[in-house]
């Protein structure tokens, strides 16, 4: 396994929690009777990614797993190809946020540079900005090449993933304002998971946790979101080579049409012995994948 299950009970004093949460002064009321507590909320900062020396965008995450996030970030927007071609990596803090400082190849530098000058701006989801349909068009492809269909995703590991997924969450056990994006074997077994304020940011350090420590794209596994699943959340996993995305809520429609080019499974409202194909039924094997 790629990690160990975090301990339960979870406690926001436990290692690399106690920089993303904050305690904040509350009043509780239940019924007429109101008490003076503490409560612990999620921390959200600036993340600033510096490419060779040029900011590209800053994005608001918890500050945790950044090393992750930058290179999952680099990969799923396509600014590089391979973890490789970024060849070093530094987190700094400043009194604003954070600095995520990455030396890039100097042929995917040179690309990111074209690109940016194509952009107008940029909003969360992705498209905002972009100066004309086509751009849109090159904007969402993730390649020619479809994603390969040879992996066939079990109902009982879809359930499996399910049952373990509280167990590796400590962030929204303490705060219950993080999302998180899990990377499980084709058994469903959990083998690493990140959280984030933001659903984009939790797959992005899911990516790049997952391009960190391993040598090849995932093939027989599936990601499991606690989230929607939106056209960027299957167009990230698509180019990170997931063949198959499992989200606890409803896709939407352009991500639907984005997995089905692509080929890849998608399953959405996913719950203990339910759930809704959407895409490669045929990948599931249950029975009730043409039902």
């Amino acid at each position: 396994m790629l990690n160990t299950k975090p301990a339960a009970p979870f406690s926001p004093d436990a290692p690399g929690l106690s920089d993303t949460t904050a305690l904040c002064d509350v009043v509780r009321v239940k019924g007429v009777e109101a008490t003076a507590d503490e409560d612990h909320l999620i921390e959200e900062v600036p993340v600033a990614l510096v490419f060779n020396g040029i900011s590209h965008a800053v994005m608001l995450a918890s500050p945790a797993d950044l090393e992750d996030f930058a290179v999952g970030f680099s990969l799923s927007e396509g600014i590089v190809e391979q973890a490789r071609e970024i060849h070093d990596l530094e987190v700094r803090r400043e009194c604003s946020g954070m600095v995520v400082e990455m030396e890039i190849a100097s042929g995917r530098f040179a690309a990111l540079k074209d690109r940016r000058r194509s952009l107008t701006g940029r909003t969360g989801c992705g498209l905002c900005g972009l100066e004309s349909l086509e751009a849109m068009a090159a904007h969402t492809a993730i390649g020619s090449a479809r994603l390969s269909d040879q992996f066939r995703l079990s109902v009982e590991a879809i359930d499996e993933g399910l049952r373990q997924l509280p167990h590796w969450q400590p962030l929204r056990h303490i705060t219950g304002a993080s999302h998180g994006a899990a990377w499980c074997d084709a058994r469903g077994n959990i083998e690493l998971l990140r959280e984030d304020v933001g659903r984009h940011n939790a797959l992005d350090k899911l990516v790049g946790a997952l391009a960190r420590q391993r040598p090849q794209p995932p093939r027989d596994g599936f990601a499991l979101i606690t989230s929607r699943a939106s056209y960027e959340m299957v167009q990230k996993a698509a180019r990170a080579g997931i063949t198959a995305m499992v989200a606890v809520s409803a896709p939407t429609a352009l991500a639907v049409q984005m997995a089905q080019s692509a080929g890849m499974l998608l399953v959405g409202f996913a719950r203990t012995g339910q759930r809704v194909i959407y895409s490669q039924p045929d990948r599931l094997d249950s029975g009730c994948g043409k039902k």
